[in-house]
């Protein structure tokens, strides 16, 4: 009889165990996933540098994005962080066909978004953050000066609008920097001055909106399928500088494609619906 009560007594404390140590999940608990994507992006684009050419490029750009949605806790978890990076590589030709520019450039953003409208359907954000950037011209048909160095950092500011309807998830964004600095060389003045002679006096300036002009235009529709996201879109990307009596624009247009993944394993309509999960972009 006592060796029948202790077992009873095991079978609760054991089920005692067993119960308090499963997660439970209370209405009110969400999870939140980190929404992630990577897109190959295919376009054109057209190149001016008066340090290495008169003339204007026109040609076709190739890239690879990279763009990162978290969840933050801060200011009543309204508060989102997003990463973006961003390899770009270009070939391009003058009007005569007689010379080519090759592009290549990688950056990396910093953005943290509140939201400042949000419902069943539809979010509207705002923000800003830092961005990174390094990159060059090269032109094979000079013999002096054959490149161009292009590399900066920014304070920026964004805006982004977000958009459920039936199987699909419309996202705008836009981005400008509004101070920083960057380099560039001065008219006349060659990189061997600069790196070997140490003749490098004003070639870091600051940039603003008086001699930096820079858009990031990003559209992307989500289509979600019922295990899979496919992310499709455009990107365009501007950028426009005069600094020490030199001018250049690096104009591109793309076409983006790729997929869209949430961190918790959960795609397609699964993620943008299973209430439990509480996404920091759908």
């Amino acid at each position: 009889m006592i060796a029948k009560k202790i077992s009873i007594l095991k079978s609760i404390f054991i089920l005692i165990i067993i119960t308090f140590s499963t997660p439970v999940k209370a209405h009110e608990d969400v999870y939140k996933p980190i929404n992630k994507s990577t897109l190959f992006g295919v376009g054109g684009v057209g190149l001016y540098d008066s340090y290495l050419s008169p003339l204007k490029y026109n040609g076709t750009t190739i890239s690879i994005l990279h763009d990162r949605v978290s969840p933050s806790f801060f200011l009543k978890d309204k508060l989102i962080i997003q990463q973006q990076f961003l390899f770009q590589s270009a070939i391009s030709s003058n009007p005569v066909g007689t010379a080519n520019y090759f592009y290549g450039n990688i950056s990396y953003n910093l953005n943290s978004f509140y939201d400042f409208f949000k419902n069943n359907s539809m979010r509207i954000l705002g923000g800003g953050g830092l961005d990174l950037s390094l990159g060059g011209l090269y032109n094979n048909r000079n013999s002096n000066n054959p490149v161009s160095i292009k590399t900066s950092t920014n304070l920026h500011l964004s805006v982004m609008g977000i958009y459920n309807w039936k199987r699909f998830t419309f996202r705008w964004q836009m981005s400008t920097p509004f101070i920083g600095v960057l380099f560039s060389p001065k008219y006349g003045q060659s990189y061997y001055e600069i790196f070997s002679l140490g003749n490098s006096s004003g070639v870091v300036k600051l940039a603003s909106l008086y001699n930096q002009y820079s858009l990031t235009n990003y559209f992307t529709v989500d289509i979600h399928a019922r295990k899979h996201t496919f992310r499709i879109g455009y990107l365009g990307n501007y950028y426009i500088t005069n600094v020490n009596s030199l001018n250049t624009n690096i104009l591109s247009h793309q076409f983006v494609l790729g997929l869209a993944t949430e961190t918790l394993y959960f795609g397609g309509t699964r993620a943008r619906n299973n209430r439990h999960i509480q996404s920091s972009y759908y």
